[in-house]
């Protein structure tokens, strides 16, 4: 399989680009053409000497044209560029808006249901097995909202940096889907940008989700690697392989890695899984 991501998006400007370049180019020809050699427009045979200067003018108006188009395309994808991040960091800012919530309010809601429950067992010892029941549901619940606001703000990924927050990421993923990542991390990683931090993150999270709703895979690796600015992640599984879905996460991992200039494909591996690969030029500061 072909890679996608940034090189596919540039064929379609390519395309894109030659298909208004001819169409404008055929227009500006035929209307050359009418103008030169139609008779409501000429009154006597065309001097051969006005030929070149015919086609001069037709060059100058082609090559004009494909300057204007050119810059029109490449304004329309730095605009698309530019609300993709705003997309992004509106949807981040969401995220983080229902973590707090879940944190805040459902959280302490669900702790102040359980330390009303421990005080009915306290004060009614003949329902303490149905309280104790009823706290242990409590429990699960509290783990789960505060499992999903984890999710949802990786408070570790700011605090401590990327390598913790994949080293934890990967551990709830194997203890909550049952499936064996191996990681591969430098021990110290450079220094890197908060916005390319984030979208490495995002994308290792977007995999690892795939592997375990789409792959059947039974293992995976997860590795980190840095060579002078250039920083790859690899998210690979041993699974029934092939190409996902473009609904399924794929197209948001696309619009993240557009925005550090990172290359992402999706490609089958020699095992027969999936290998999810983000590569990003210039992801080390000051290298």
């Amino acid at each position: 399989m072909d890679p996608r991501g940034t090189a596919r998006e540039a064929g379609k400007m390519r395309s894109l680009f030659w298909r208004l370049f001819l169409i404008n180019g055929l227009v500006f020809t035929a209307g050359t053409l009418v103008l030169a050699f139609a008779p409501v427009t000429v009154s006597a045979t065309v001097n051969p000497a006005e030929i070149p200067v015919l086609v001069i003018g037709l060059a100058i108006i082609l090559a004009t044209n494909a300057l204007l188009v050119r810059a029109g395309l490449r304004r329309l994808d730095a605009e698309y560029l530019a609300s993709g991040a705003l997309a992004v960091a509106a949807q981040e800012g969401e995220r983080q808006r229902i973590a707090r919530e879940l944190h805040d309010e459902i959280g302490q809601s669900l702790t102040v249901a359980l330390l009303s429950l421990r005080r009915v067992a306290d004060q009614a010892p003949e329902l303490r097995e149905e309280t104790e029941i009823a706290q242990q549901a409590v429990r699960a619940s509290l783990e789960d909202v505060r499992q999903v606001a984890r999710r949802l703000r990786p408070g570790v990924l700011a605090d401590l940096g990327l390598r913790s927050a994949l080293r934890e990421l990967v551990d709830e993923f194997s203890r909550t889907s049952g499936i064996d990542v191996v990681r591969s991390m430098p021990k110290d990683l450079p220094a890197l940008g908060r916005e390319v931090e984030l979208v490495v993150y995002r994308v290792a999270q977007e995999a690892l989700t795939n592997v375990a709703r789409h792959s059947r895979a039974t293992s995976a690796r997860i590795s980190v690697s840095v060579e002078g600015r250039r920083l790859t992640l690899l998210v690979a599984d041993n699974g029934h392989g092939g190409d996902y879905p473009e609904g399924v996460g794929i197209r948001g991992m696309r619009e993240r890695a557009s925005l550090v200039g990172a290359d992402i494909s999706v490609t089958a591996n020699a095992g027969g899984g999936t290998d999810v690969r983000l590569v990003i030029p210039d992801a080390v500061r000051g290298a």
